[in-house]
């Protein structure tokens, strides 16, 4: 594949603050391919690294989010056993997504199937359009809860809702996923991306791009800890942040009635 045409699979749109990022194999309804990945891992690193970044919306083109991993691709794993085409060696781990510090949001536009529904629940928030479809589709292809999926759900629905979902493979619409905490919002098709894109808009305009990434990181570090760890170690990470500038300017854009001016997140050491 020409270097050209892999940089048009997924494409980039800066709306000020927001970077959007859309899956775009349309014909292909978005299916996730080893040449897909590699230019969304690519933009996501970019995104980590731009200061003017500060929250980021995931979606697809055409009438699906994602449908999972290209079948092409399954089909020579198994006829060969060569678990490379799936892009098992020499790539960044499939949870690289789940780790980027900056907020993502995914607007899941139509169907999100086996490592399609992954990588939304790899983002931090789902918005949903009504008639979308999501599937784990594991067990129907003859496959295991792949890519830490059995971690997430259960944290997400519940240990029998996850249950469900992984051994029927059965497809959810957007009404039945919000109701058990699979996606946060349903909304209309014709307004998701806008919506999405206007809920990060917030988050970059009136939030602390570096309070996000420490939440961030308190969310993911705390689901493993006893309560009395996580109160701990955020004791200590409020004390930090009582010397921080980002403290003075909250409390001062408060008091003047003005959006705060924060400043960007610093590249990691």
């Amino acid at each position: 594949m020409s270097q050209t045409l892999a940089s048009t699979l997924v494409t980039a749109d800066r709306r000020d603050s927001v970077l959007v990022l859309t899956l775009n194999r349309p014909d292909r309804m978005n299916a996730w391919s080893n040449a897909l990945e590699d230019r969304y891992f690519e933009l996501l690193a970019d995104a980590e690294r731009d200061p003017e970044v500060r929250a980021i919306v995931v979606t697809g083109a055409g009438r699906a989010f994602c449908a999972g991993a290209d079948l092409d691709d399954l089909e020579q794993v198994g006829a060969t056993g060569d678990v490379s085409v799936a892009g098992a060696i020499d790539r960044p781990p499939r949870t690289f997504p789940y780790n980027i510090r900056k907020p993502m949001i995914a607007a899941i536009n139509g169907a999100a199937a086996g490592l399609g529904l992954v990588e939304a629940l790899y983002c931090d928030l789902r918005f949903c359009a009504p008639t979308a479809k999501l599937t784990t589709a594991f067990a129907r292809r003859g496959l295991i809860a792949e890519y830490g999926i059995s971690w997430l759900l259960p944290r997400l629905v519940g240990t029998s809702r996850a249950m469900d979902l992984l051994l029927s493979g059965r497809v959810v619409l957007g009404d039945e996923a919000e109701r058990i905490g699979l996606v946060d919002r349903v909304i209309d098709s014709e307004r998701l991306l806008e919506e999405a894109v206007a809920y990060a808009d917030e988050l970059a305009r009136y939030s602390s791009p570096r309070s996000m990434a420490e939440i961030k990181g308190q969310v993911h570090r705390h689901l493993d800890l006893r309560f009395e760890e996580a109160v701990i170690e955020s004791d200590r990470l409020m004390l930090e942040s009582f010397n921080g500038a980002d403290l003075a300017e909250g409390v001062n854009s408060y008091r003047e009635r003005r959006p705060p001016n924060f400043a960007a997140l610093p590249a990691e050491d």
